[in-house]
C-alpha cells in the first residue's frame, strides 16, 4: 500500500497502539512542538516522551499495588507518594493486623522517596535493637546515632512482633527522640498504641515515646484480612500438599530482616 493510503501520522498511531505506548500516542503532538519551539534535537524529544511514558507507568503501578491494601485510603496513601510529608519532618504510622500490606505500603513509600531522591533506610524493630545494643557495646554507638540522624526517612518495621529488653527498649527510645521534629519516621505495628507497653516494658517510657512519635504523625489504620492467607486460600492444592486435619491450623509467616545497621 502506498504512503498516500496510508499517511505517515496514521501508521504512527497504529505503531504506537501496537506497541503499547498510550502517552507517546497521547503526548507526541504535543511535545514534538514544544521541542521545536525549544529547538531541542531528536533525542531531546525522545526523552521527553520516554519520561511522560515512564512516570505514567509508575502511577498505574502504584494505583494496582495499592488495591491489595482495600482497608487503605488510596488516595492519601498517592498524596503520600509525593513525600511532602518528609519534607515537613512528619511522620507515618501504620497499624494493623499481620498480613495486611503494612510493609508493602512502607517499601512502595520508601522506594517513592528513593526515586525522589531522598536518603532511605529501612528496618525491622528488632533489626534496629541490634544494631543499637551492639553499636553500645562495642563503644561506637554515638557513631551510629549520628548516622541514623542524617537518614531523611527511616523505616522501622513490625513493631510490636518481638518485646524489648530494658536496655533495648531505651536505645529505640532515644533513637526515635533525636528524630523528633529533625526527620521523618514510618513505623508499622500490628498492635494498637495502648498495647505498646507491652513492647517497651514500662508505661513511662511508652508515653514519652508516643507523645513524640505521635506529635506530628499521620497515624493510618490499616484493615482488612491477611494478604497471604488469602493467597493461600485461593491457591488449590497439589497432589503433594498434605491436606490441614482442622482449619484452625496456624499459618507460618517469614519476614525479611534487613542486615544491621552497623554492617553498612
Amino acid at each position: 500500500m502506498s504512503q498516500a493510503t496510508h499517511p505517515p501520522q496514521v501508521l504512527l498511531n497504529h505503531h504506537l497502539k501496537a506497541l503499547r505506548l498510550p502517552v507517546f500516542l497521547r503526548e507526541y503532538a504535543k511535545v514534538s512542538a514544544q521541542c521545536a519551539a525549544d529547538k531541542a534535537d531528536y533525542s531531546g524529544f525522545l526523552l521527553r516522551l520516554s519520561e511522560l511514558e515512564l512516570l505514567e507507568r509508575e502511577r498505574k503501578g502504584a494505583e494496582r499495588r495499592f488495591l491489595a491494601a482495600p482497608g487503605v485510603n488510596k488516595k492519601q496513601v498517592l498524596e503520600w507518594s509525593r513525600c511532602e510529608w518528609i519534607d515537613k519532618r512528619d511522620n507515618l504510622i501504620f497499624l494493623g493486623n499481620p498480613g495486611a500490606g503494612k510493609t508493602h505500603l512502607a517499601v512502595a513509600l520508601g522506594l517513592c522517596a528513593c526515586q525522589r531522591g531522598y536518603n532511605v533506610r529501612f528496618l525491622t524493630a528488632a533489626a534496629l535493637v541490634n544494631a543499637l545494643v551492639e553499636a553500645r557495646d562495642e563503644k561506637a554507638l554515638l557513631r551510629l546515632q549520628a548516622r541514623l540522624a542524617k537518614i531523611q526517612l527511616l523505616i522501622v518495621d513490625e513493631l510490636g512482633y518481638v518485646p524489648f529488653a530494658k536496655t533495648g527498649a531505651e536505645l529505640l527510645f532515644e533513637a526515635f527522640s533525636q528524630r523528633y521534629e529533625r526527620g521523618s519516621v514510618l513505623v508499622t505495628s500490628n498492635l494498637p498504641f495502648e498495647e505498646w507497653t507491652a513492647v517497651f516494658g514500662s508505661e513511662r517510657l511508652t508515653g514519652a515515646l508516643l507523645d513524640r512519635l505521635t506529635h506530628r504523625a499521620h497515624i493510618a489504620p490499616i484493615e482488612g484480612q491477611s494478604y497471604r492467607l488469602a493467597q493461600r486460600r485461593r491457591r488449590p492444592p497439589s497432589k503433594g500438599d498434605k491436606q490441614p486435619e482442622s482449619t484452625t491450623q496456624p499459618i507460618i509467616e517469614t519476614h525479611l530482616v534487613t542486615p544491621p545497621l552497623g554492617a553498612g
